[in-house]
């Protein structure tokens, strides 16, 4: 009974992994030293942006879910690093499964094709890459051409890679198999040694013999590759680091100089509430990108064009000669839960987009403004808005510095009382309309509006610092944040399982436009207890006690806490 000594599929599959891996490792090196394409990035982006909104809503609500259940880390940073980690495994996959098709179709031709097929699919892979890459363009910052000629080239080579580990696999098995064979061949058996070995008898030896070989070339493989990969990701994350630390906001930053507005306010935070001003490198980051668009300053414009008299350009240096406004702000992202920590407060400066309006000279049909982003977001804001509320701004620092590469860098919006999914980074383009349409997370099923919600959240339930009152009574201190975007904070009550709500401490904000840090000093009873807090926004208006998820406009409902004492 014959049998072949060609590879088969999870040889293949195998070959995928050692190939796939080195692969990775080398455009990531290449990404961190000369700003190349970065291929898994690219892919990931382009699937964010394609894949129907429901798929990547519920993709982005399980991520969040599980960030949170597993309390694993900051949600923001956590959840990037997932991204990050989808998109390098959905290459590695790939390229394994590519391996095992590979294999499979080689196992049905002449081994002297593997090259040609080999070439074939490396060519698919790299015409794939290089289209990817040139529609997103958001990990590479070399030109065009170069970028697509290094991503063809390098996918060439896997794909000749996998002809060649076939091809090396195949005389592997047809050369035990001739060693094992060739004293029993008659003298007279017609055909090449491959041949003669594909139609000898196959005895126990010759398989274990053939597999041998076939183990040896493999671990060699293996030993080359996983040196190749280990070798290109320190490279890659070293210079990633050193290129990161080049874009770093530079200069003291305002509030380490400066005391805060409400310093001398009389209600002190209650230890293990979160920051009243949170500090940059806290600040959350949600976006549609693995990595941010790297922009440099010297060749941003902002470019306004639509229903204009004449298009204009403004460079960030010209943005800076308007006289400058700066905010305290809280922002939230819309898929923040109750509780969540997608929130955050800083000083924003900026110029007022109101008091830059009539420099753009706006034809009378123009109604509302399209405002677009390097990475292809994009927002609409009705010029209503702008003309009634001059905190609408045009930011390009934070807390004194520049903006921040991943933040928006070099200029993004901020609209009062909106969740984040209104607020374009990385702004390079505003577009004049004369009608609006929905924007970017609007289309994918989120809210129109996206109007912040009134929310309040208990941090702390600080057990460590209870006080002994002059009446021997124990005071538990309580403490957290409430928040309701432009509207502001007049109350905010705290129940102690289903006793009566009791008014709870409000310190002085920031600002009216972010979030207050509340306190309540609870009197001490042992046993399990539940604590519920809730809050009325400025006019009264009490908070949303239904609970309701983050889709399609953000989420409410009471925030409780158990604690045993």
């Amino acid at each position: 009974m014959a049998r072949s000594h060609k590879p088969r599929i999870v040889a293949g599959l195998l070959v995928g992994a050692l190939l796939t891996a080195p692969l990775i490792a080398v455009l990531y090196a290449a990404w961190g030293l000369m700003g190349l394409p970065f291929v898994p990035y690219d892919m990931f982006d382009l699937m964010a942006r394609v894949l129907p909104g429901r798929v990547i809503t519920s993709g982005i609500d399980m991520m969040v879910t599980v960030i949170r259940t597993l309390d694993i880390g900051p949600t923001s940073v956590v959840a990037k690093a997932a991204e990050h980690a989808l998109a390098i495994g959905g290459l590695f996959i790939t390229g394994v499964i590519a391996g095992g098709v590979l294999f499979g179709v080689l196992r049905m031709v002449d081994v002297r094709r593997a090259y040609g097929v080999g070439f074939a699919l490396g060519a698919i892979f790299g015409i794939a890459g290089a289209l990817i890459s040139l529609r997103v363009g958001q990990t590479a910052t070399t030109p065009p051409i170069l970028s697509g000629v290094w991503i063809l080239g390098v996918f060439l080579l896997w794909g000749m890679a996998f002809a060649w580990a076939y091809r090396r696999l195949a005389i592997a098995g047809v050369a035990a198999a001739s060693s094992t064979e060739t004293s029993a061949m008659p003298a007279s058996a017609a055909g090449s040694p491959a041949e003669q070995a594909a139609a000898a008898p196959v005895s126990p030896h010759d398989a274990s013999v053939e597999r041998i070989d076939r183990r040896r070339f493999l671990i060699r493989l293996g030993g080359t590759t996983a040196v190749i990969t280990v070798a290109g990701a320190g490279v890659g994350a070293l210079s990633r680091s050193m290129r990161q630390s080049d874009v770093a906001p530079a200069g003291p930053r305002w509030s380490s100089m400066h005391p805060l507005p409400n310093a001398g306010a009389a209600v002190k935070p209650v230890s293990g509430t979160r920051p009243e001003f949170t500090p940059l490198e806290q600040h959350y980051r949600i976006d549609i990108n693995t990595v941010p668009p790297m922009i440099r300053e010297d060749q941003w414009r902002l470019n306004v064009e639509g229903l204009v008299e004449n298009p204009i350009e403004f460079s960030l240096e010209a943005l800076r000669r308007y006289e400058p406004r700066h905010e305290f702000v809280t922002l939230a992202c819309i898929s923040n839960p109750i509780a969540g920590d997608l929130t955050s407060t800083t000083r924003w400066t900026g110029v007022s987009l109101q008091r830059l309006l009539p420099d753009l000279h706006l034809k009378p049909a123009a109604t509302h403004l399209k405002i677009r982003s390097a990475d292809g977001f994009y927002e609409i804001l009705a010029l209503e808005v702008i003309r009634s509320e001059p905190r609408v701004m045009l930011t390009y620092e934070w807390d004194g510095v520049p903006l921040h590469v991943d933040h928006g860098f070099p200029l993004r919006i901020y609209i009062p009382d909106r969740y984040g999914m209104k607020q374009p980074k990385w702004i390079e383009a505003i577009e004049a309309m004369d009608h609006s349409e929905p924007g970017y997370w609007v289309t994918r099923g989120w809210s129109q509006e996206a109007l912040m919600r009134a929310t309040s959240v208990i941090d702390t339930i600080a057990v460590d610092m209870m006080v002994i009152t002059a009446d021997q009574r124990t005071l538990i201190p309580i403490g957290g944040i409430a928040h309701a975007g432009a509207r502001g904070i007049s109350r905010v009550e705290v129940r102690v399982d289903d006793g009566p709500w009791q008014e709870a401490s409000l310190r002085t904000p920031l600002s009216e436009l972010t979030w207050i840090i509340w306190r309540y000093d609870w009197p001490f009873q042992s046993g399990e207890h539940t604590f519920t807090v809730r809050c009325y926004e400025g006019n009264g208006t009490p908070q949303i006690t239904t609970r309701a998820p983050v889709r399609p406009d953000g989420a409410t409902g009471l925030h409780s806490r158990n604690e045993m004492f």
